[in-house]
C-alpha cells in the first residue's frame, strides 16, 4: 500500500517532514560484491525508466503521475507539470558534483553523487505551485531552481528555446545597476579602550539585525556589532588584548580566533575550552598577540549556522611581511614598494547572507579605486563551506603569504583557489588603466538568467 497524503501545500507549507527519498545508493561496494552491485544497478536503472514512462510499479498505485527530474550544474529540469492528485518525481543527478533535491516545506533527497538516482513521493498535490530546489549551499543561489505547477490544465512541460533577446537584456541591465547603493557596510575598523596596563579592549555584541544584502533584498543576519563582515581587529605584535563578547542572540555561541596562537582555555570552543555564552551573558577572552597573523574570529558553536549567517571577521596582528627586492619569475618587486591599500575580501556562500564577497551580493559589491601604478595588498578570506577560485582581470597575483605565514617561495597567478577556512595574502601591481572585472570563478557564482550577480566586483584604475 503506499502512503496517505503529505498535507503539502503550494507556497510551502511545513508537511511530512519525516518522508525522505527512496533507493538512494548508500555504499561504495567493494570487490567481493561487484557482481551484485551490476545486477543491482541494472535492476535500479530498469525501475527508473519504468518509473519515467508512467509505470503502475509505484506503490503510491496506478494513478500516481510519475515526473522525471534531472539535476546538473546548476539547473532543475524536466516534466514540471502534473494535474492534481498522487505526485512521484524520478530524480535524476547527471551533473558532476553531489546534488540533491527539496520541495520547500516538504520532503528531502538525500545527497545524490554523480550518475545516481532516487525517487521522492509527494502525495496527494493539491493545485498550485510548489518550490523544487537543490539544498546544498550555493547551488539554489547559482540556479538550483525550479517550478512544480500543479492544476489548471498546465499539460506537459514547455520545452521551447530560451528567449536569448531577453537574457542578453537581463545581463546588460544587471551590470549597469553596479555599484548600487545598499544599507550598511561591513569591514570597518574596530577601535579599541587602551587600559592602564597597555592592554587593548574591544568590545563586541552578537545579536541578529536585518541586513542589505543587494538592493532591497533585506535578510535576519547574524552579527557582530550588527555588520557582516564583523568589524576589522588590528592589533600589535606583543600587545595584551581583551575582547568582551556580550550575547544577545536566541541561542548560545563562542568566538574562536582562527590562526592565532592561544592558551587552551581561550580558544572559543565552548563546552571543551569555557562555557557556553548563553542568551543574555558575555565572556571575555584575553590573551597576547604572540606573532604576526593574517587570522579571522568567528562563532564555534553551531558554526554551521552561525558563521554563514554572518558571524565572521578579520583579526590581524602585525604586518606581513613581503618579498621586497627580490626577483620572482623574471619580474622583480621594487625594494621601495609602498602599499596604496591593505583589503581584507571575505568570501561566503551560504546562509541568510549566500554568494558573496564581503557581505554584499553584486551589484551592491564594492568597487575598489586606484592609480595606474599603485600596489595593493589583498587578503582573502574564505568564510565559507566551498572552494572559491578568485580571478582579477588583467593583474596577476603575487601569492605572499599562506593562512599568514609568509611563503619561501612566493608565485604568480591569475587564478587563486581559496578553501574554507583558508587564508591568502597577495600582492597586485595595477599597471593598466580600466574597469576591470574581480569575481569568483565557478561562473554559477557570479551569473544566472536574471544576469551578473555574486560573487563579483570590480577594480577601477584610473
Amino acid at each position: 500500500m503506499g502512503r496517505g497524503p503529505l498535507a503539502l501545500v503550494p507556497g510551502g507549507a511545513l508537511g511530512d517532514l519525516g518522508l525522505m527519498a527512496k533507493d538512494t545508493p548508500s555504499r561504495i561496494f567493494d570487490g567481493a560484491l561487484i557482481s551484485v552491485a551490476i545486477t543491482g544497478a541494472l535492476v535500479a536503472v530498469a525501475t527508473v525508466v519504468a518509473v519515467a514512462r508512467g509505470s503502475a510499479a509505484s506503490d503510491l498505485g496506478p494513478s500516481v503521475q510519475n515526473l522525471l527530474v534531472t539535476l546538473s550544474e546548476f539547473a532543475v529540469k524536466g516534466d514540471l507539470v502534473a494535474e492534481p492528485g498522487p505526485v512521484e518525481l524520478a530524480i535524476d543527478n547527471a551533473g558532476t558534483q553531489l546534488h540533491n533535491l527539496r520541495v520547500e516545506g516538504g520532503p528531502l533527497t538525500a545527497d545524490l553523487p554523480s550518475g545516481a538516482r532516487t525517487r521522492l513521493e509527494l502525495g496527494d498535490l493539491t493545485p498550485g505551485s510548489y518550490t523544487l530546489f537543490c539544498s546544498i549551499p550555493g547551488h539554489r543561489e547559482a540556479g538550483m531552481e525550479a517550478t512544480l505547477t500543479v492544476g489548471g490544465g498546465a499539460g506537459h512541460a514547455d520545452h521551447r528555446d530560451p528567449d536569448y533577446a531577453a537574457l542578453d537584456k537581463a545581463m546588460e541591465e544587471s551590470i549597469l545597476k553596479f555599484p548600487a547603493p545598499t544599507e550598511g557596510k561591513g569591514n570597518e575598523p574596530l577601535e579599541p579602550r587602551t587600559l592602564s596596563d597597555g592592554t587593548k579592549e574591544f568590545n563586541l555584541v552578537a545579536e541578529i539585525v536585518d541586513w542589505e544584502v543587494e538592493p532591497g533584498i533585506r535578510v535576519k543576519a547574524w552579527t557582530y556589532n550588527g555588520m557582516v563582515p564583523a568589524p576589522a581587529i588590528r592589533v600589535d605584535v606583543g600587545d595584551k588584548v581583551r575582547i568582551n563578547v556580550k550575547n544577545e542572540l536566541p541561542m548560545g555561541t563562542d568566538v574562536h580566533f582562527h590562526g592565532i596562537p592561544l592558551p587552551n582555555n581561550m580558544d572559543g570552543v565552548a563546552p571543551i575550552t569555557q562555557p557556553l555564552i548563553k542568551p543574555g551573558a558575555s565572556f571575555t577572552y584575553s590573551f597576547v598577540a604572540e606573532r604576526s597573523a593574517v587570522s579571522m574570529y568567528h562563532a564555534h558553536h553551531h558554526a554551521q549556522m552561525q558563521v554563514p549567517n554572518g558571524m565572521f571577521g578579520t583579526f590581524i596582528v602585525g604586518d606581513l611581511k613581503l618579498p621586497l627586492g627580490q626577483t620572482i619569475s623574471g619580474f622583480e618587486i621594487p625594494s621601495n614598494l609602498k602599499i596604496a591599500a591593505e583589503i581584507p575580501m571575505v568570501l561566503n556562500d551560504a546562509g541568510t547572507i549566500g554568494l558573496s564577497l564581503n557581505g554584499k551580493s553584486f551589484p551592491a559589491t564594492e568597487p575598489y579605486v586606484f592609480n595606474e601604478g599603485d600596489w595593493i595588498l589583498v587578503h582573502y578570506y574564505n568564510e565559507g563551506l566551498q572552494i572559491h577560485p578568485m580571478h582579477p582581470h588583467q593583474f596577476p597575483m603575487l601569492a605572499v603569504a599562506k593562512d599568514g605565514i609568509p611563503l619561501e617561495h612566493p608565485y604568480w597567478s591569475d587564478t587563486l583557489t581559496v578553501a574554507p577556512g583558508e587564508r591568502y595574502s597577495v600582492l597586485m601591481h595595477l599597471n593598466r588603466k580600466g574597469v576591470w572585472a574581480w569575481h569568483c570563478h565557478i561562473l554559477n557564482h557570479v551569473e544566472r538568467d536574471e544576469g551578473m550577480f555574486g560573487m563579483v566586483t570590480a577594480l577601477i584604475v584610473q
